[in-house]
């Protein structure tokens, strides 16, 4: 990571806690600690890949960074030429500007269409919000739109019904484009759709990256694809970041013994660059008792006695030149800054 990069977005040990009820006055008897004190600078026009198993917390972070989902704790900053905002301290008629920056391409491409409207529907209420009061001009909007995603502009009559998993997720991204935000969350875009459509709209993604000097947040379990689209990657486990690198110096320096395990379990055609699978052992700890110590211990294979009991903290590395954050005990570099 560059450090003279434009920062957008900074996240400051963001948490997502969410009360465990129980008993018949439904006391709180726990938190699911869902994102549980994360610390990232998202850089303007980049790529960021956020990569986990289920349950690690990603979609939860992607959400608490729109207030889709409230956070417990830490700072949502936005950062502008000539402002920053913590979003976490807004109301919500405050936050109505920063909607207009900040928006979601959904996982499912089913349910997140409502199938009694139209696509004009659909996609004419942001319009509608942000200013644009005359019918024909967001009709003309919503046209060259769905031009944007290679889809036909007569297409905004239909139900969503009509179209296949592929057209409803590029009109969930052409939703997502049509009052200009300058960051999107695509929350596991293309995890619903066939090899051969995901292509089609990951190259989608990355031609109006270009266009339109977008930032994404690329939340996905699929490595493969992280190594196509992502310039950076952050790799989550229980609700934390474990390591956070450039793409390509995560797949040839990888330092947390979890991100081994999960490019482990990634196909790769060229039998020589195959590797020995790595296989977890046991399930994922639960997010309202998680272990003490370093939360990936009980399932590591290299534990030493140390990681029983310190949390390790995510801390800058150098390797090869470049900056490698990491928060793992067993990693032996010679200068930790």
């Amino acid at each position: 990571m560059q450090q003279n990069k434009d920062v957008i977005l900074k996240l400051r040990d963001l948490k997502a806690h969410f009360p465990v009820k129980a008993g018949v006055f439904k006391r709180t008897v726990g938190h699911v600690k869902a994102v549980d004190g994360v610390d990232l600078d998202i850089y303007r026009g980049e790529v960021l890949g956020v990569v986990g198993e289920s349950g690690c917390g990603k979609t939860t972070l992607g959400k608490a960074i729109l207030r889709l989902v409230e956070s417990s704790e830490g700072q949502v900053i936005y950062c502008s030429d000539d402002e920053q905002r913590d979003l976490t301290t807004l109301d919500n008629e405050g936050m109505v500007p920063y909607r207009k920056k900040l928006q979601i391409v959904f996982q499912d491409p089913h349910s997140s269409l409502n199938p009694a409207f139209t696509i004009f529907g659909s996609l004419e209420d942001p319009l509608k919000k942000y200013g644009v009061k005359s019918r024909a001009e967001r009709r003309k909007i919503i046209g060259d739109l769905l031009e944007a995603v290679n889809m036909r502009p007569e297409y905004m009559d239909r139900y969503p019904h009509e179209f296949s998993g592929g057209q409803r997720q590029r009109i969930g991204i052409a939703r997502a484009l049509s009052i200009g935000p300058e960051l999107i969350v695509c929350d596991e875009a293309v995890s619903a759709l066939d090899v051969s459509i995901q292509a089609q709209v990951l190259q989608l993604l990355m031609k109006l990256k270009q266009e339109k000097n977008l930032t994404y947040v690329f939340i996905t379990h699929d490595l493969s694809v992280t190594e196509y689209i992502c310039d950076r990657i952050a790799v989550m486990y229980l609700g934390r970041v474990v390591e956070l690198c450039d793409s390509e110096e995560l797949y040839n320096h990888t330092l947390h013994p979890y991100t081994r395990a999960l490019l482990s379990a990634v196909p790769v055609a060229d039998l020589d660059k195959q590797t020995d699978r790595i296989v977890l052992e046991g399930d994922v700890p639960s997010p309202v008792n998680p272990p003490s110590g370093c939360p990936f211990h009980p399932r590591c294979q290299s534990a030493i006695e140390r990681c029983k009991t310190d949390v390790p903290k995510l801390k800058r590395y150098e390797v090869d030149g470049r900056d490698h954050f990491a928060s793992c005990h067993l990693v032996d570099l010679p200068e930790a800054v």
